[in-house]
């Protein structure tokens, strides 16, 4: 009777496990997406997710696809390269999607008052040469990374305030910010907009001088989220685990970065994860304080300032970058986070 029972005793237990798999069946596979990024403190919303599992929590398998500037990464987006992208609305950006290609799914980077963003910047030669503020850019070289990029969007909205035509600035195209930086500090170009982790280190080595802030000038949605038109219209689930998940990841940063709740140690730590994908090259005693300079509040659960994207489509438009007939509805999918 003991073996018998045994016996029964093995054969349901197997039994248990056959229901089990059958039940429940093998664990579901993650989804694998590729995400563009630029090597910006500005960024650390999807490396904080990454490396604190959020985007695991969301069954996303993230894998970072580097570029040197935003209108690359819309081509990478429409040509399937690339799942998600977080950057500057360029021009490039609004002409695919008007050819159906990409959709902005949500904000990231919100210039707000009060905390440093975006710096106009003069050669410390253009400097003592009398560019001494942005009033003064009239005349004056600017280094952008393509014409219709965010940088040109921005030197318009500065000369709008001051009076003067965005024409009368001296426009450099040179494709990428490491090369407007090099020219900047070459005396190729007399003056540059850029992130303050990058401003502040240039300023402190004696290379610029800081002019202005964009805050001062403009209610900046600096850069975006988006994804192909096909991955907002097909498979709205995964834009909202990715938006759920880079959502998470922003809300630690800004804590942690931004309001210093959390303490010193608190910072010290996350700028060791962020130092994993921003000035990694250099060791992170150089690279520290920098990347703390770049610490800008990320938009809450990526709420869009639509109005601000509005102004820029128009703008856009008004230079002849974009067609003048394109809808916000073509470049924005509202559907995935809170719109103001």
């Amino acid at each position: 009777m003991k073996h018998l029972f045994s016996r029964r005793a093995v054969m349901a237990g197997l039994a248990a496990i056959g229901l089990a798999a059958t039940t429940f069946g093998p664990a579901l596979a993650a989804d694998k997406i590729t995400v563009g990024a630029l090597r910006f403190t500005s960024h650390a919303g999807g490396f904080v997710a990454f490396e604190k599992g959020y985007f695991t929590e969301q069954g996303l398998e993230v894998e970072f696809k580097f570029f040197q500037a935003a209108q690359p990464m819309a081509v990478a987006i429409a040509s399937g390269d690339v799942d998600f992208g977080v950057t500057s609305i360029t021009a490039g950006l609004v002409n695919l999607a008007d050819k159906g290609a990409v959709k902005v799914i949500g904000g990231v980077l919100q210039e707000e008052k009060g905390i440093d963003g975006s710096a106009i910047l003069a050669s410390t030669a253009a400097y003592e040469a009398g560019l001494t503020s942005p009033a003064k850019l009239a005349g004056r070289s600017l280094g952008i990374t393509q014409t219709g990029s965010s940088f040109h969007y921005m030197a318009s909205q500065v000369a709008a305030k001051e009076g003067f035509a965005v024409s009368e600035i001296s426009m450099k195209p040179l494709q990428k910010v490491g090369a407007v930086i090099g020219a900047l500090k070459s005396g190729q170009i007399d003056s540059m907009i850029i992130v303050p982790h990058i401003a502040k280190p240039l300023v402190a080595g004696g290379a610029a001088k800081v002019i202005g802030w964009i805050s001062d000038y403009d209610d900046y949605q600096v850069t975006t989220a988006f994804t192909s038109a096909k991955n907002a219209a097909e498979r709205p689930d995964l834009v909202k685990r990715f938006v759920a998940a880079y959502a998470k990841g922003s809300a630690d940063f800004n804590a942690v970065m931004v309001d210093k709740t959390n303490g010193d140690a608190a910072i010290d730590e996350m700028t060791a994860l962020i130092h994993k994908y921003v000035y990694n090259t250099q060791p992170i005693e150089k690279a520290a304080p920098s990347i703390k300079n770049g610490a800008m509040r990320l938009q809450p659960n990526l709420k869009l300032n639509l109005t601000n994207v509005k102004k820029q489509l128009a703008w856009f438009q008004s230079e002849g970058l974009v067609g003048k007939d394109i809808k916000i509805d073509t470049l924005v999918d509202a559907q995935f986070v809170e719109t103001y």
